[in-house]
């Protein structure tokens, strides 16, 4: 695709946009008119009042003070309808962009995971802020320039015709100069905006990634090395902006220069008119000259408009890019809704690998019972967290299926599969709002009282009632002053607070002291009793009461069976186990 054909098919997608408010396009344009007609009108009042001064001691000055007056109330009408109409293009611009960063966190919702996993989280807010920001910035000035640029022309060409076709003649045949230098320029700043653009996303992604992970780099001592990095970012970054900015900048000058051009061949074929025919007045002449400037001033505004819409362009396109992404696989028409299910779950001859050049799983056969307690184990890389993940539904099963209490899950609906589901992991999660939120998140409408009851059966409740405000203490999403354990004993709490028929632990409590841990193992016992419950486990002394251990190697089931049976078989798990 060409790059001409790729803008076109950019514009005709942010058309798609800006129609919903067409109503409002129409009337910037009406009132862009209204406020192009205002302002070509002044001149006229100007030359006829300098027609009116004609030689000292004649000077109808009863004419003149009429023209005066007309030409304050036309300038503030002017001006009034103006600022309305820089209201409704704000209106509009801010409208459609707020409706974009709608559907670009919409498709967020949808995508796969697998997309998440593949792209930088900075390069993707990159594009729902900045990138939208940007695109802001140049359909407004589109609005705001293009429409009263457009009108202004063509107005003025018509004033000018009315006033001499032949002085006109040499404004047209010189303006289109100024067109080809634009347009040769901006031709030129697109594919560096759209490399500015991207730059910027991966320094955003750099940046993302170094405040997240600080403590990381610093017991690393790689600050230096970190700053390296940014620094090869940021000089790309500074190489391709000062580019595209220097490159944008030459159409002001270069334009101005050819319309100092038009100005001067006006000044000279109207004297020329004026002193040998006749034809046209002094002020008649000084009124070309102010039209003469007015037409060749929107060519200078929008070729500014046209290298900011190369900006816009290359942004909307990376913002278009995300929204059209393939979303996950959808759910079918007739989906059913699970409700609290019995936790009978079976494997049927599941297959799944995130690539195709790299098998994970293969052939998978398990079924599970209500109420039992599955523990996986097995080296790193074998599947575990990747069994969760199909469990879950967050990834869909290469071949094979998946059924719940004899429903496969792809023919139930997303929410109503996790909703069965508990889920704590190792990595811990919290959002920004208070403590009795971040509790109460899987249910909202829980009461006060609910919220401090599941934090005492996590043994949070304790640290909770230390922390400034209690439960109403505000937490960002790095969890401000609290341990990584008392993260955990917050997401652990939520699941008490739930209370799903389906449990799933991975290294649930792998960040918690051994005292607090075996208090949270036995109100973990309670909580499993009549649940089924998948707990990912790398310590095999807190799975030694599983009823089923599922001893994974390279995606498949190599070894199952109780502690006791799995010990005595002298196998894979046994290693395992000793070498505890």
């Amino acid at each position: 695709m060409t790059k001409g054909s790729k803008q076109r098919q950019i514009l005709g997608k942010v058309w798609n946009y800006i129609k919903k408010y067409r109503l409002g396009v129409c009337i910037s344009i009406i009132l862009a008119g209204v406020v192009v007609a205002g302002t070509l009108y002044l001149p006229i009042l100007v030359g006829q009042a300098i027609d009116f001064i004609l030689e000292p001691g004649k000077v109808s000055f009863e004419k003149i003070s009429d023209i005066l007056w007309k030409t304050v109330v036309i300038a503030l009408i002017t001006a009034l309808l103006q600022w309305i109409m820089n209201m409704v293009n704000n209106t509009v611009t801010y409208h459609v962009i707020a409706d974009i960063r709608k559907d670009v966190f919409e498709r967020l919702q949808i995508l796969p995971l697998k997309y998440m996993d593949g792209h930088p989280y900075g390069d993707i807010v990159s594009r729902v802020i900045a990138d939208a920001d940007q695109f802001a910035d140049g359909l407004l000035m589109g609005f705001s320039q293009l429409f009263t640029g457009v009108v202004t022309i063509v107005g003025t060409l018509l004033f000018m015709l009315s006033i001499h076709s032949g002085i006109t003649l040499v404004v047209v045949c010189l303006t289109p100069l100024s067109l080809l230098v634009a347009n040769f320029i901006a031709k030129s700043t697109f594919s560096l905006f759209k490399e500015q653009s991207v730059t910027r996303g991966e320094q955003t992604a750099f940046v993302d990634e170094m405040i997240g992970n600080q403590k990381i780099v610093q017991a690393f001592s790689r600050e230096d090395i970190s700053l390296q990095l940014f620094d090869e970012v940021n000089e790309r970054l500074e190489k391709c902006s000062l580019k595209a900015i220097f490159f944008s900048s030459l159409t002001n000058p270069c334009t101005r220069f050819i319309n100092s051009l038009v100005y001067a061949g006006v000044a000279l074929s109207g004297a020329l008119v004026t002193i040998q025919t006749g034809a046209i007045t002094i002020g008649g002449l000084s009124c070309f000259l102010s039209y003469a400037k007015q037409y060749t001033k929107p060519f200078n505004e929008i070729s500014s408009v046209i290298t900011e819409l190369q900006n816009a362009i290359a942004c909307a396109g990376r913002i278009l890019e995300l929204i059209e992404e393939e979303p996950q696989i959808p759910e079918l028409e007739n989906a059913i809704e699970l409700k609290r299910t019995e936790g009978n779950i079976v494997f049927e001859n599941v297959s799944f690998s995130y690539t195709l050049e790299q098998k994970l799983i293969q052939n998978l056969n398990l079924k599970v019972e209500q109420g039992q307690k599955i523990a996986i184990v097995g080296p790193t890389g074998c599947g575990k967290t990747t069994l969760i993940n199909l469990l879950m539904r967050f990834y869909d099963v290469t071949s094979g299926a998946i059924k719940i209490d004899g429903y496969d899950i792809r023919e139930v609906t997303r929410e109503s599969l996790r909703k069965n589901y508990g889920m704590v992991l190792q990595e811990t999660w919290l959002k920004e709002g208070t403590v009795l939120e971040n509790i109460a998140m899987g249910k909202p409408e829980a009461t006060r009282e609910d919220v401090i009851a599941a934090a005492k059966g996590a043994h949070a409740h304790s640290f909770i009632k230390r922390l400034p405000q209690g439960y109403d203490t505000y937490l960002t999403e790095e969890g401000g002053g609290l341990s990584q354990g008392q993260k955990q004993l917050i997401c652990i709490a939520r699941i008490m607070l739930v209370l799903p028929p389906m449990l799933i632990l991975d290294e649930a409590t792998s960040s918690i002291d051994t005292r607090t841990e075996m208090k949270i193992q036995e109100a973990f016992g309670k909580l499993m009793e009549g649940r089924v419950s998948f707990i990912v486990a790398h310590r095999l002394s807190t799975i030694r009461d599983a009823d089923v251990i599922l001893v994974m190697k390279d995606g498949n089931i190599i070894e199952q069976g109780n502690h006791e049976m799995l010990l005595q078989k002298k196998g894979f798990y046994y290693s395992l186990y000793s070498s505890q």
